[in-house]
């Protein structure tokens, strides 16, 4: 897990999801929509806290993980600028497949917003779905993020030089038989596991999890830029309420699940 390590430490994700907007609405905007109305929530791989810091904001209890050291302690000092700290009960630094530090069913709600896509071994993708599941009270509803195949496809066939290996036909045809892929150049993107889509809800439900619903974080609008953004919010608030609605929508329609850069899976412990 050194190569995670070492570009979490150098890697702003807080930022990423400040560049991209969209993904961090529509997790958002779907996690409020399914959480219970009070309780305590893991964020588990939650890097600098930017889901955590909106959840203790609306009144639930927090406590928070991550693999990376240095982003969990970024994440203290984000809620303690935010004045959230009383909303935290924990600060941990630990990794998905082995949350021992925590009770069974200890949480009325889990995230794990990362961990699964970092996880390019089948055994260790099992173990921090058993993980998730036993730390999560019974009916208690679950959020987990996958990278798909089909969009890492595209990617690379848009963009060879910028992932390689993927500049080649034999190459891309390995990654789609494989889901693993692994970055040619320093310093890029750590190696992941990319999901097919239709393996997604029954590797969840293999582990006792329900199927609530598979959301497109980017929607419709994965290729917006401040130019769409700024335009439909100069149309007056009304209006943009209006977009977004739509775009929050769509997010649920199973055709576009191929373009999105991340899924949601919402689920619920059996």
């Amino acid at each position: 897990m050194d190569h995670i390590l070492k570009y979490y430490n150098q890697f702003d994700e807080w930022g990423r999801l400040d560049r991209e907007p969209i993904e961090f609405l529509i997790n958002l905007h779907y996690i409020t929509k399914y959480l219970p109305l009070h309780g305590h929530i893991l964020d588990n791989g939650a890097g600098p806290g930017k889901y955590a810091m909106e959840l203790a904001k609306r009144g639930y209890d927090m406590s928070l993980t991550d693999l990376t050291p240095r982003l969990v302690e970024v994440a203290y000092e984000k809620a303690k600028d935010f004045e959230l700290l009383d909303q935290f009960k924990a600060f941990k630094a630990a990794d998905a497949r082995n949350l021992d530090l925590f009770e069974d069913e200890q949480f009325d709600a889990s995230l794990m917003l990362g961990p699964l896509y970092h996880l390019q071994e089948k055994q260790d993708r099992n173990q921090a779905v058993k993980e998730l599941y036993r730390v999560t009270k019974g009916g208690g509803v679950v959020f987990a993020a996958f990278m798909t195949r089909t969009r890492h496809l595209t990617t690379s066939l848009l963009y060879p030089q910028h992932w390689k290996p993927n500049d080649n036909i034999h190459d891309i045809s390995t990654f789609m038989e494989t889901g693993i892929f692994n970055h040619s150049d320093e310093g890029r993107f750590t190696g992941a596991y990319y999901f097919n889509i239709d393996e997604i809800q029954p590797f969840m439900e293999s582990h006792g999890f329900e199927s609530i619903q598979l959301i497109a974080s980017s929607s419709i609008a994965g290729s917006f830029q401040s130019e769409q953004f700024d335009y439909w919010r100069s149309r007056g608030d009304d209006e943009f309420r209006e977009v977004m609605e739509v775009i929050y929508k769509e997010a649920g329609n199973p055709y576009i699940l191929g373009t999105s850069s991340h899924l949601l899976y919402i689920g619920r412990r059996k």
